[in-house]
């Protein structure tokens, strides 16, 4: 027995045997419902697919799902892919959004898009405000995600229907993969169909997703014989042989398209199905599509012939008016064309007034573009493109059908093919945009057009291919004709590219050339300091102290007037720190940089030198002063829709100044999101050394070996080492991940590597890459001797820099590898050094050394301080395997854990702020001690308690104070 099911779509068509994708429909639609009317269960929505080849049935259940969740109160947004129109990036996003956004008014739509706007505008075909913004992919995908999101929940429930997504464009079908699973947790359902076997290559990520949900896809199977001969019954009669209807099934292969049309065919004919009508078949059979279709269309009359050609090269959603320029006949003409190919079933029937054309099904529409021959059709696409710049539908819409038009060499093409690839990538769509520009370079262009068209290639390359941005770039340098201005743009951007392809040494020559070069001071400094930048980035730099003079000597002659001056005077501040200069030297440079401002989106410049300058305050001691740097720069990459590799390292970096000030919770959590990021962004590798690198540390910090452990593993991390400086140093991180498994030996051979190398470079500030102090861990159980002058000389290179959170952190490693008043007397500097630091769990492991030392020593009351001090530190910083040390030793000593005496905040107390207070004001201990009634040692221990809440030390302190939130008054109103 044959199942169906009708619906009121196009003539009397049914649908059969498809009882299992519409229960699995109803069902999903019944989740959608419960969902939002509040009843409790699992999953809101989902993602609900059908596939199978051409002819099947897919449109029809999309039509059938639409008036179901229409009847179910659903807000319902669709669209569909086109044959021709695949390259024309988010075209299916577009077609979704649009009609919502259209009949929205400006107000409505800023409310709805919110600080996305102009990050999603281009990609959404909506005008933005900053024409120039020009976002990355990732956040482009993350603005459309907003959208849909909020729309999800305030047209609740929400349904989707995406029809013939194996001929969808990339960038929406990669954006629909990344969103899709969040169907799961909102009052959205996304239905979407396709053809299996026709999706392209770069549709791997949302395969691999509609393939892994359970029972789904539904894969539609082709119809009976019993179903056929239900659709033939219906439109001949009852009297309809089964003989004949067995050869019907035979020649359709039970395709419900190919069987509905035949039976159609033979109704017009007053065919009666008995079996000597079989022989009409191979006559009308073939009429139903291809060639057979193209011969029926031949019989309509030229001006519709070139009519429907014309309405198969525009695509889909065709305007009438639109379609008739393209076929160069009148309005009246087209209006009787429309009307013919809607009675011989080629165009679908009007939806309503003023509808657009839409063929009967995408076969046909593909029918009748593979008839028309290839002179006509390039000449049809020629005028489609003069047509739709003339009605004013954007240069992105014409682009598409130049990219079929031969090329001619004009200059009107190549405006409108660079205009577009702007677009795209305003669009966050770069693959797009070094499609078209790689045809207008084709075309060709103007010679003195050429060096700058090569360098839009090489940024729409950038992103997605950064070998080809190289080849690019040296062809734009190459031209006869490149103005000054230009060619500083193109040597930046090609060591850029050189340096993301691991070709640093390339990229600082090439700078250091160009300098040379360069007649014009400014240019001559900006290549300077791309020569020193990528330099300084060399692991194999064959004379850093050269380099670090030449730097020096120009550095002090600058003042910090233009972004070249201030970008020189940041390198410096970020050499001196690396070298172990006083750390005074370091402020002095990094502030003179930030004078005029270091933007992080400048795309000329890049923002190495910027986030450098706010690192050089986290190894200073001032933490809180490169916190809020970073949070400036990380708004700034935000609003500009920056959020792949730029937002990915930041958040990774702010990660780490929270580990280096002890809040190791939230600095797992934020290198976690960094790492997140960097992992699916396909340019952010270095980002996703970095966000391992730290993470490990972070994790050893707080107790999780065998995790930390699986992360290396899981990222190669140790197996191999980049050519481009990185920090942490990754060969130091991993000889800690040894040292914490307990493999000695290894981690010493390690160091003793990254000691040579750093010691070469005359890199030798402890508070960078604290090798010596790892090192004399390693050589502590074997050569004591050997491990205790490490310890010492990092002392000592430490006290050069002068931040006391190194000292502190150096004369712990040294009291580690003493014994007796040695290591007490180290011990001692150490916590003193450490409480004038914003180090929370530096101080914390120096106290429980401390601790742990002194009861060695024979004095238990000054350990049992020091143990629960450590301790609870130790707890608030979230460092769980120093919280278990802590315990161990206070139950050696015979001492019981005590409950924390202070809960853990980062507001000031009354007293705490009016000892920092006076303490910026250069008053001496005594005064302040003796003004607030207090012992020096208490002083001391607010001051400490203060500095680590602020996040700086005493050089910091009276800038920090200034926007530091004042302590709240007891029993102030809200």
């Amino acid at each position: 027995m044959v199942d169906a099911t009708s619906y009121p779509g196009i003539g009397h068509r049914t649908l059969l045997e498809r009882h299992r994708e519409l229960e699995g429909l109803d069902s999903a639609l019944s989740d959608l419902g419960d969902a939002t009317g509040g009843i409790a269960g699992g999953r809101q929505g989902g993602l609900l697919a059908f596939t199978g080849p051409a002819g099947l049935g897919k449109t029809t259940l999309l039509a059938e799902a639409r008036l179901r969740a229409v009847a179910g109160g659903c807000t319902v947004l669709s669209a569909q892919g086109g044959e021709n129109e695949r390259g024309v990036a988010f075209r299916v996003v577009r077609r979704l959004l649009q009609p919502v956004l259209a009949a929205m008014d400006e107000q409505e739509r800023r409310e709805l898009l919110g600080s996305w706007y102009d990050i999603v505008a281009a990609a959404l075909g909506i005008e933005a405000e900053d024409a120039a913004h020009v976002p990355d992919p990732t956040g482009v995908r993350d603005g459309l995600d907003w959208v849909l999101t909020r729309l999800a929940v305030r047209r609740a429930p929400l349904v989707l229907l995406l029809d013939d997504l194996h001929w969808a464009d990339e960038e929406s079908l990669s954006w629909l993969a990344s969103f899709a699973p969040r169907a799961d947790d909102l009052p959205l359902l996304i239905v979407v169909a396709y053809r299996p076997g026709e999706l392209p290559p770069t549709a791997a990520a949302f395969r691999s997703l509609a393939e892994r949900h359970g029972h789904r896809p539904y894969s539609l199977a082709p119809l009976t014989a019993d179903a056929v001969a239900r659709i033939l019954r219906d439109q001949l009669g009852e009297q309809t042989e089964d003989a004949f209807c067995d050869e019907c099934w035979a020649v359709t292969g039970g395709s419900p398209f190919e069987t509905v049309e035949l039976a159609v065919r033979l109704g017009e004919r007053g065919v009666k199905g008995t079996g000597s009508d079989v022989t009409l078949l191979s006559e009308l059979a073939p009429a139903v599509k291809g060639p057979g279709l193209a011969e029926r269309l031949s019989r309509l009359g030229a001006p519709t012939i070139r009519f429907a050609w014309a309405a198969a090269v525009l695509g889909t959603s065709i305007p009438q008016e639109l379609a008739a320029a393209v076929a160069g006949i009148g309005s009246e003409q087209a209006k009787e064309a429309t009307e013919k190919l809607r009675d011989a079933r080629i165009l679908a029937e009007a939806q309503g007034r003023g509808a657009r054309l839409e063929f009967a099904h995408p076969l046909i529409a593909t029918a009748v573009y593979r008839a028309v021959p290839p002179g006509p059709r390039a000449g049809l696409h020629s005028a489609a493109a003069e047509a739709i710049r003339t009605a004013g539908l954007g240069a992105v819409t014409a682009a598409r059908h130049l990219l079929e038009v031969p090329c001619e060499g004009s200059a009107e093409t190549v405006a409108c093919l660079r205009e577009a690839a702007r677009a795209y990538l305003r669009a966050g769509a770069p693959e797009a945009a070094r499609r078209v520009l790689t045809r207008a370079l084709r075309e060709p262009p103007a010679p003195q057009d050429r060096a700058a068209l090569l360098y839009e290639l090489a940024g729409s390359t950038f992103l997605i291919e950064p070998a080809a941005t190289v080849g690019y770039l040296r062809a734009a340098l190459a031209e006869p004709v490149v103005p000054d201005d230009l060619r500083a743009s193109l040597v930046y951007r090609l060591t850029q590219a050189l340096a993301h392809t691991d070709r640093v040494a390339e990229a600082a020559s090439v700078a250091e050339q160009e300098a040379r070069l360069a007649s014009h001071p400014r240019t001559r400094l900006r290549m300077l300091a791309d020569h020193f930048q990528w330099s300084s980035c060399r692991t194999d730099e064959p004379d850093p102290s050269g380099r670090s003079r030449r730097l020096a000597r120009l550095a002090g002659g600058l003042t910090g007037r233009g972004p070249e001056e201030r970008y020189i005077l940041g390198l410096r501040a970020w050499d001196a720190l690396l070298r172990g200069e006083p750390r005074q030297t370091v402020l002095t440079h990094a502030e003179e940089a930030l004078r005029g401002g270091l933007s992080w989106t400048d795309e000329n410049r890049g923002f190495e030198v910027p986030v450098s300058v706010a690192l050089t305050f986290m190894y200073c001691d001032q933490p809180r002063r490169a916190e809020e740097l970073f949070t400036r720069g990380i708004a700034e990459c935000e609003a500009k829709g920056w959020r792949g590799s730029h937002l990915a390292l930041g958040q990774t970096l702010f990660g780490y100044i929270r580990y280096h000030r002890g809040g190791l919770a939230e600095a797992e959590e934020l290198v976690r999101e960094g790492l997140h990021i960097a992992d699916r962004v396909d340019e952010a590798v270095p980002a996703q050394w970095f966000a391992v690198g730290i993470l490990i540390q972070i994790l050893l910090a707080r107790g999780r070996t065998a995790e930390a452990r699986r992360l290396a593993d899981a990222h190669g991390y140790g197996t191999a080492v980049p050519n481009a400086v990185i920090y942490p140093d990754p060969r130091t991180v991993y000889a800690e991940l040894l040292l914490a498994e307990g493999r000695h030996g290894e981690a010493a051979h390690l160091l003793l590597a990254v000691g040579e190398w750093l010691e070469s470079r005359a890199w030798h500030n402890p508070a960078w890459c604290p090798w010596r102090l790892d090192l004399a861990q390693a050589l502590a159980p074997t050569a004591p001797e050997r491990a205790a002058r490490l310890a010492r000389e990092a002392v000592e290179r430490a006290r050069d820099f002068g931040a006391p959170s190194a000292v502190g952190q150096a004369l712990r490693t040294q009291a580690e590898t003493s014994a007796g008043a040695a290591a007490l007397e180290a011990y001692a500097e150490a916590v003193a050094q450490l409480e004038r630091s914003p180090a929370s769990y530096e101080l914390a492991r120096a106290l429980i050394g401390q601790g742990a030392a002194l009861f060695r020593n024979g004095q238990p009351h000054e350990a049992a301080d020091r143990l629960y001090r450590g301790l609870e530190g130790a707890v608030h910083c979230g460092a769980d395997g120093l919280v278990a040390r802590a315990r161990k030793e206070l139950a050696t000593a015979g001492l019981r854990p005590l409950p924390l005496r202070y809960a853990h905040t980062d507001t000031l107390t009354a007293q705490e702020r009016r000892v920092a207070e006076m303490t910026a004001q250069s008053q001496p201990m005594a005064v302040v001690a003796e003004e607030l009634r207090l012992t020096e040692q208490g002083v001391r221990q607010l001051l400490s308690s203060a500095y680590r809440k602020i996040g700086t030390d005493a050089t910091g302190l009276a800038g920090a104070l200034e926007s530091f939130p004042r302590p709240r008054l007891s029993g102030a109103r809200e």
